[in-house]
């Protein structure tokens, strides 16, 4: 495997600190704060690493776009009596239902779109940071 591996990465930033909590002359008391901080450090690593790999099931994906699709059949149904269209209502509900389906998929991935949750990420650097 390659060194550069996160799996790698993590497994020496675990073992190296904890095995020199172990070596002679080493205080319980220094050991106290180096294994909590190590604790929540493995925690945050773990709930993120759950987070990006849980997503809804496809069938959730398809509703959303059914939804979609449905919406926009009963409207033009709607409007499909009428002598004339009113393009204003036409464009603004097209958009709100594109704009709504975006927008959910975005949250869903959060770092292929525009919302971004890099705010997230700092709190990692720093919990890392404050461990050195």
């Amino acid at each position: 495997m390659n060194a550069l591996h996160p799996r790698n990465s993590q497994s020496f930033h675990q073992e190296k600190p904890v095995a020199e909590s172990h070596e002679e002359g080493a205080s319980s008391a220094a050991r106290t704060p180096l294994l909590r901080a190590l604790n929540q450090m493995i925690d945050i690593t773990t709930t993120r690493t759950m987070a990006v790999q849980l997503h809804p099931p496809v069938i959730i994906f398809a509703m959303l776009f059914l939804v979609a699709l449905a919406s926009a059949l009963l409207a033009g149904y709607g409007m499909a009596g009428g002598e004339s269209r009113r393009w204003l209502h036409v464009i603004g509900f097209a958009l709100v239902i594109a704009l709504s389906v975006y927008v959910i998929l975005d949250i869903e991935f959060p770092r292929l779109g525009l919302i971004r949750v890099d705010a997230f990420d700092q709190s990692l650097v720093e919990l890392r940071e404050s461990m050195k």
